[in-house]
């Protein structure tokens, strides 16, 4: 199933597991009560996500025969893949782990960026298991906006529309690799493709999302 609406621009999004009991109970004692030790087991639960992503027909993987991290579609050894009007780039990098920024008052109020703690632990998963995988500090908030708890699919949309923006040289560091948009949770999925919008205008490639946990209404399958 899909969020509905489905935010114009969302990529396909893999949840390692639905946010309710235990996962909720984990979730919010690591984001809301700076529960930091949880930020491992749950960088491992994200890390299979993102290997769910990477396991796509055509989607680099992390594990893949065909190099580090296997082949991009269209792409051979030695040959680019286009990414944006006209632009080419190698078809292997690194793997980005590009984690959605929570707002400057969010991170001084709980002394921690929960979404970016928790890919840097999936990186290191990740890393262990052989992939290269870097988390790039890329995006940030282009503008303030309204706290999104209590706020509906499509005020969420609104609220978060044109709000991240890609930091100086961010555009270098994206060029490096294929990019996986990671965060904590999915709801309605807006800020997951605001995200997206920023790193595709900076002329990243963005080839999904993965997130910790999502709602069970909101599940993407495929």
């Amino acid at each position: 199933m899909e969020p509905s609406p489905v935010p114009p621009g969302l990529p396909v999004v893999h949840a390692a597991a639905e946010y309710a009991d235990e996962v909720r109970a984990v979730l919010l004692a690591h984001k809301e009560r700076g529960v930091l030790r949880l930020a491992g087991p749950l960088g491992e639960a994200l890390a299979g996500a993102v290997r769910t992503v990477c396991a796509r027909p055509g989607r680099p993987r992390p594990d893949g025969p065909d190099g580090p991290e296997g082949p991009v579609t269209g792409a051979g050894p030695g040959r680019p893949v286009r990414s944006g009007p006209g632009r080419l780039r190698p078809a292997w990098g690194p793997l980005l782990l590009v984690p959605v920024p929570s707002a400057r008052r969010a991170v001084g109020a709980r002394g921690h960026d929960p979404a970016r703690r928790i890919a840097l632990a999936a990186a290191g998963v990740l890393r262990g298991a052989g992939c290269p995988v870097r988390v790039p500090p890329v995006l940030r908030q282009a503008r303030r906006v309204r706290d999104q708890s209590g706020l509906g699919a499509r005020d969420r949309l609104v609220n978060v529309s044109g709000a991240l923006g890609v930091v100086p040289g961010g555009g270098r560091l994206l060029s490096t690799g294929p990019a996986v948009m990671v965060d904590d949770l999915m709801t309605t999925g807006a800020s997951l493709a605001e995200a997206a919008r920023a790193v595709s205008a900076a002329d990243g490639l963005v080839v999904g999302a993965a997130v910790v946990a999502a709602p069970p209404d909101c599940l993407i399958r495929n």
